[in-house]
């Protein structure tokens, strides 16, 4: 394994300045090199409590089992499907990226949130991301008794539901027994802030570490550790660095153009002219009046 440690910059391939004489090519150059230094030093400093950095390091099943396995106390449980980033929409078209979304060897969906923001655990949200849950894994025809169970379950920086508990359980009960419902749908709130010496406290310290030395658990500081130090997930981190910028620049300019659609003083092909972006696209745009 070849180690690459973060403050070095490798140089940039199939640019020869002096045969082109080119100073908008070294301008680029340069602004790749101060773009990739600051990427290296914001790579050195994610954790797990990071979502963009956590999505990539569970990726990996093993990763994804010893975490629910640890937050579920199931200790047979055996993941067989994960995705990262992975996107469900409603019947309206609405959808919503789930941080992680896997399955287990008894078809049971999870679906793992990293929010450092305390709104974005809002409650509503998690009824949402339940509800998404339901309507995306049943099939025309599927008898309801057949609806696999499901966890939802939020990691959070605070303790947002304040009472200073490791975790919370959120389940459907009927109000005048008491009695659980009985519908298999469950939502998880974990508060990263308990780090004490239990297994789930262990783990969010781990959740809390920039360097992978300082972690517990050996299966996730590898992994961290691949994608801090080695060569290959370093550059795996770059370009997911750099692909977030470009769809934040997107997004941007299709703000802009939606501003000038809805001013209503250009055409749409002034406004193509301007923002760059396809015909098509400002077409929906017009339609949608949405991003």
């Amino acid at each position: 394994m070849k180690i690459v440690f973060c403050p070095e910059i490798p140089a940039i391939p199939n640019l020869n300045l002096e045969r082109t004489g080119n100073t908008m090519d070294a301008s680029k150059v340069s602004q790749y090199n101060r773009k990739h230094e600051e990427d290296l030093k914001r790579l050195k400093n994610f954790r797990l409590l990071d979502d963009d950095f956590c999505t990539k390091v569970f990726e990996d099943i093993e990763c994804v089992e010893l975490l629910l396995r640890i937050i579920l106390k199931k200790d047979n449980l055996k993941v067989t499907e994960v995705h990262s980033q992975y996107n469900m929409k409603n019947l309206q078209g609405r959808s919503a990226r789930l941080d992680i979304f896997a399955t287990d060897d008894t078809k049971t969906a999870m679906n793992v949130e990293v929010q450092r923001s305390d709104q974005g655990a809002n409650p509503r949200r998690a009824r949402y991301h339940s509800s998404l849950i339901d309507a995306n894994i049943t099939e025309p025809g599927d008898k309801y008794e057949k609806l696999p169970e499901s966890y939802v379950i939020f990691i959070t920086e605070n303790d947002v539901m304040g009472p200073g508990l490791p975790l919370y359980h959120i389940n459907r009960s009927v109000e005048e027994t008491g009695n659980g419902f009985g519908d298999d749908s469950h939502i998880i709130y974990v508060n990263s802030q308990i780090q004490d010496e239990t297994a789930l406290g262990r783990l969010m310290h781990d959740f809390s570490c920039t360097d992978p030395s300082d972690m517990n658990y050996k299966i996730l500081a590898d992994r961290v550790r691949f994608f801090k130090n080695d060569e290959e997930g370093v550059l795996t981190m770059c370009q997911m660095l750099e692909e977030m910028r470009n769809e934040t620049a997107l997004e941007t300019t299709k703000e802009f153009a939606l501003r000038l659609i809805i001013r209503g003083k250009d055409t749409l092909e002034e406004i193509a002219e301007i923002t760059d972006l396809p015909l098509a696209e400002l077409n929906h745009l017009k339609e949608t009046r949405k991003i």
